[in-house]
């Protein structure tokens, strides 16, 4: 439905039919702003309430929701409760409809394809359960989870869940280096891993990989190795087992561990610009009652719902998708490899024959679709899907736009997702009751008590960007960071005195929704007034003549700071002057003369994440010769040596001043 200043609204009949609705009307609310009032003014009723709702299963009732006597960074929830994320993920589900019907449906490649009930599902997690406390790995042990996303890495995470011991999830495109080191961390017991995967077409072993991970990281004891290819591949005897081998005869039931309510039950690894990186730790309650908020209430996420949202278990995505589809009873639809392959359109062919009701995309994956054309989308039905989720990076209009034209036709909204592994999920995100403006995000999620405000701490007006915080604890938030307090108090409390500053840009309009124009350290400084790369790189993508752009900004010996512009250019253009010019003008003409780019280089291609997020500290870093941090996630190391070397080849270098002001050639 569309109309007036928004490009889509809801209709009674999906407002109504809306979870988030239903449970407004539980609570007898009729307005989402009172619902959103009443959970930062009351934290305790809101998650309490949510709890309540979903009906999380106990084996002891907490005594209180929340304590805060140590200080809100230091809050604590469901206070003398005993629970555990597996006896609300698949225990609950024993002796119900929703045991034969289908958990896990997954796709190769190769178009092979196999499916799991959630009885199947639960077999597997028990069998693996047995195994590992076979192999004694014990309650409260750290088990990292280096594999892509076949339906296996569900059972892993279920697993070490039910026995107690916490997940690391560990991104499959880690080398030896940052793969040691985040074992070596975390001081983990056992790593779960594939012989091979596959990915756009190549087999790449992933085995050997933690064999030479482990030399940095002794206290790994146990590897347990899933036939994922021929299987060819040396084990090391008495440390590593094959998971066949370790599940062989044993039984498919398994008991579940009781644990504290708020024990740890995931370690999961940030990058930091500097630094090693930071682990944000997540503990049952907080990871069940987040996904319960952000994809059961806020997205929408019901039973009889098909969930497809390409991702890896090293991304926040990955455990999130497997713990809301699991809770909520839906199906979870997972494909190895990435979504154009080994055709451009793969991921609607997905959506079509698996018949998804609610998919997942990034920003940057649309822009590579838009280079294949409409027809690639046009080609398949889509006629399943009510929801789409957007994550992972700001949109630019006119991407945003194309999708909801010719991907969505208009009639499925784009909820957009924004915050973070260190909140376990959301702080800003779209609604079924929200309207939808291109880019937008409709509201800061219910318990998040989000807000935009000024380095000072104080609230930005309307269209001001600011800093996202959040005011008051929540559920979701990490519990600190591993064996490290003062800095977690250092990079998420100690900013701005009494909140959580997340390190985004962020600004709101005149009706209330919500914009997300990058990371706080992207902010670029023009005139005295900060920016968002988001902006400019719109400006540069709505003229045709590239089809990716980063903008960061670099020291200038004169004015200070200036805009640079890397660039992938697209197919068709003129000359390389004359399209560097061209960009100049299109972006001092949409945000006038001040916000002119200095330098434009054109690039192959651009640092990004394997989950397509740019990574622009990388860039700057290249552009100015500075050390561009932890590079673990990085997908594309020559994109990097590129623009070290366009930069070189433009005469782009800091200069001896303490600053390290650029000096450049003129026309670069």
């Amino acid at each position: 439905m569309t109309g007036g200043r928004y490009v889509w609204t809801p209709g009674e009949e999906v407002r109504q039919a809306c979870r988030l609705a239903a449970f407004m009307r539980s609570q007898a609310i009729d307005d989402f702003d009172a619902l959103t009032k009443k959970a930062c003014d009351d934290p305790a009723w809101f998650w309490d309430a949510l709890i309540r709702y979903f009906d999380f299963r106990f084996d002891r009732d907490y005594d209180a929701v929340l304590d805060i006597t140590g200080g809100i960074p230091n809050a604590r929830w469901c206070v003398g409760g005993v629970t555990n994320l597996a006896l609300n993920c698949l225990d609950r589900y024993a002796g119900t409809e929703v045991w034969a019907s289908e958990a896990v449906v997954w796709e190769g490649e190769d178009g092979e394809r196999r499916v799991w009930t959630y009885a199947e599902l639960n077999a597997e997690t028990c069998r693996l359960a047995n195994g590992l406390r076979a192999a004694g790995i014990a309650k409260g042990e750290v088990i990292g989870i280096y594999m892509p996303m076949v339906p296996e890495a569900a059972a892993a995470f279920l697993a070490i869940a039910k026995i107690g011991a916490i997940a690391m999830p560990l991104f499959s495109g880690f080398g030896p280096q940052p793969l040691g080191e985040r074992l070596a961390i975390a001081e983990a017991s056992g790593v779960i891993t594939v012989d091979t995967m596959q990915r756009r077409g190549r087999r790449t072993a992933l085995k050997p990989v933690v064999d030479a991970a482990l030399e940095q990281a002794p206290s790994v004891r146990c590897v347990v190795v899933l036939r994922n290819g021929d299987g060819d591949v040396a084990m090391s005897e008495g440390r590593d087992i094959w998971w066949h081998e370790l599940v062989a005869g044993l039984p498919a039931t398994a008991p579940t561990e009781a644990m504290q309510a708020d024990d740890p039950v995931m370690l999961m690894f940030t990058s930091g610009t500097t630094g090693r990186p930071k682990g944000t730790v997540h503990t049952h309650i907080g990871v069940l009652a987040k996904n319960a908020l952000d994809l059961g209430l806020c997205i929408d996420l019901q039973r009889d719902d098909r969930l497809l949202w390409m991702s890896d278990m090293g991304w926040i995505v990955g455990p999130k998708i497997i713990v809301s589809a699991t809770l909520t009873g839906a199906t979870l639809v997972l494909a190895e490899g990435t979504p154009d392959y080994p055709e451009p359109g793969r991921i609607w062919r997905l959506v079509q024959d698996h018949k998804v009701t609610i998919c997942g995309i990034s920003p940057t994956a649309v822009r590579q679709m838009m280079t294949h054309g409409t027809e690639v989308v046009a080609r398949y039905d889509r006629s399943s899907l009510r929801v789409t989720v957007s994550t992972g990076e700001p949109w630019n209009p006119d991407a945003w736009s194309w999708f909801f034209e010719h991907v969505c036709e208009r009639r499925v909204p784009v909820l957009n997702y924004a915050g973070g592994t260190e909140c376990g999920g959301a702080i800003l995100i779209g609604t079924l009751l929200h309207p939808l403006k291109p880019c937008a995000f409709g509201c800061s999620a219910p318990g998040m008590c989000g807000d935009i405000v000024d380095p000072q701490g104080n609230p930005v007006a309307p269209n001001e960007l600011g800093e996202l915080i959040i005011r008051q604890p929540s559920i979701g938030l990490t519990r600190g960071l591993w064996r490290e307090p003062e800095r977690y108090l250092e990079s998420y409390w100690g900013q701005i005195p009494g909140v959580w500053v997340q390190g985004d840009l962020a600004s709101r309009d005149e009706d209330g929704l919500w914009y997300i124009h990058g990371r706080s350290d992207d902010t670029i400084n023009v005139a005295g007034k900060r920016t968002g790369p988001a902006e400019i790189e719109s400006a540069l993508l709505a003229t045709g003549l590239v089809r990716e752009a980063a903008v960061v900004g670099v020291p200038d010996a004169l004015t200070g700071s200036a805009i640079a512009c890397v660039c992938v250019p697209a197919e068709a253009g003129g000359g390389v002057a004359e399209t560097r010019e061209r960009l100049r003008e299109a972006v001092a003409g949409a945000l006038g003369a001040p916000y002119r780019p200095k330098h434009i280089l054109f690039a192959d291609d651009i640092p990004k994440t394997r989950n397509l997020k740019i990574m622009r500290r990388v860039v700057r870093a290249a552009l100015i010769g500075d050390d561009p941090g932890d590079l673990a996630a990085l997908a594309n190391p020559d994109a990097l040596e590129g623009i070290r070397g366009l930069a070189d080849a433009a005469a782009l270098r800091p200069d001896a001043s303490p600053q390290g002001a650029m000096v450049s050639a003129s026309g670069n």
